[in-house]
């Protein structure tokens, strides 16, 4: 068994790794790792519906599917996330009590009484400071989860804030739940590496075979590549999402409304219907037999929109505000 302390805080490298060491090693593993400010979507969810979009591209957040289940959470600097690694027997890989428990053992020694809760979360006090999720790859179980420890929480609820009636999926949803930082109940200060070593020591306490993992530059190529093909592509990231519907009544501040209803499939809009009283409904149409098959992705429908005259097909409105209705 080894266990590896990431020195990057890059989330998709970060995940590209957790799926390099799963798929590529016989041996056990847990890793330690903390990511700058980044959303981690789950792999079942559909991104759009999880984030609050503009805040996220205003602070320029990164934002990364990941290989598990579950719902989505922020990751910041004042966040510690563990991921363990095991092989077992098919039908009793998923325990995520049996896996979080490091967690709780250390923070109990700690004078925190923080508990095992539901299906998968860790709280003190009721107030949940760390989500669990899992993949199964053939005899083997990934299970990681969040430590929140000093994070910025008004961030976390401010990206994470998205206004639900825009969409229509069947997709998994994140179930909003009160947070806390576990440094709030400590009665002696720590600082976020003390509590990364403790855990450590007491992995290896559990685990006397246990070694320190370096990544090899082999290793670190191949994570390269994978987060390069994989957890950097809008096609993981926002492509992946489950069929879903997106609904959207605006009003602007010179009196035009619009409706717009798009079918997005495999992140691509397989249908468009613009409603509203500024369209030319002669024209209208066209436009949206335009709009299929982009990408709902700001990038890819203004490029798209740019070469088209938007009076062609509306009273006074601007591409920037058709961009803006659709998202």
């Amino acid at each position: 068994m080894f266990y590896y302390i990431s020195k990057s805080n890059q989330a998709a490298f970060n995940q590209a790794t957790e799926e390099y060491f799963l798929k590529n090693f016989e041996e056990n593993f847990y890793i330690l790792y903390r990511n700058k400010a980044a959303i981690v979507i789950g792999k079942h969810q559909n991104a759009l519906a999880e984030i609050n979009l503009d805040k996220c591209e205003e602070q320029n957040i990164e934002i990364v599917r990941r290989l598990s289940g579950g719902g989505t959470v922020f990751h910041d600097e004042g966040n510690l996330n563990y991921c363990f690694i095991s092989k077992g027997e098919k039908g009793e890989l998923i325990n995520f009590r049996k896996y979080s428990q490091p967690v709780i053992d250390v923070l109990q020694s700690l004078g925190v009484d923080a508990k095992f809760e539901g299906k998968s979360d860790l709280t003190i006090e009721g107030m949940k400071f760390s989500g669990n999720a899992s993949h199964i790859y053939r005899n083997k179980v990934m299970q990681h989860g969040t430590m929140l420890f000093s994070s910025d929480l008004s961030r976390l609820n401010s990206l994470l804030k998205v206004n639900p009636l825009k969409f229509r999926d069947r997709g998994v949803r994140s179930i909003r739940s009160r947070v806390t930082n576990i440094s709030e109940h400590l009665s002696t200060p720590l600082l976020i590496d003390e509590l990364q070593n403790k855990i450590i020591r007491h992995v290896q306490s559990q685990f006397p075979e246990i070694k320190a993992y370096e990544l090899t530059e082999s290793d670190h190529e191949a994570i390269q590549k994978l987060m390069e093909e994989k957890y950097l592509k809008w096609e993981w990231n926002f492509g992946y999402s489950p069929k879903y519907k997106f609904e959207r009544l605006i009003g602007f501040d010179n009196g035009n409304i619009l409706e717009i209803e798009l079918d997005i499939e495999k992140g691509r809009i397989s249908k468009a219907e613009i409603l509203g009283n500024c369209i030319k409904k002669e024209k209208i149409a066209e436009l949206e037999n335009n709009l299929i098959s982009i990408p709902h992705h700001k990038e890819s429908l203004i490029q798209v929109l740019s070469h088209l005259n938007m009076q062609d097909y509306f009273d006074q409105l601007e591409t920037e505000e058709l961009i803006h209705a659709i998202f």
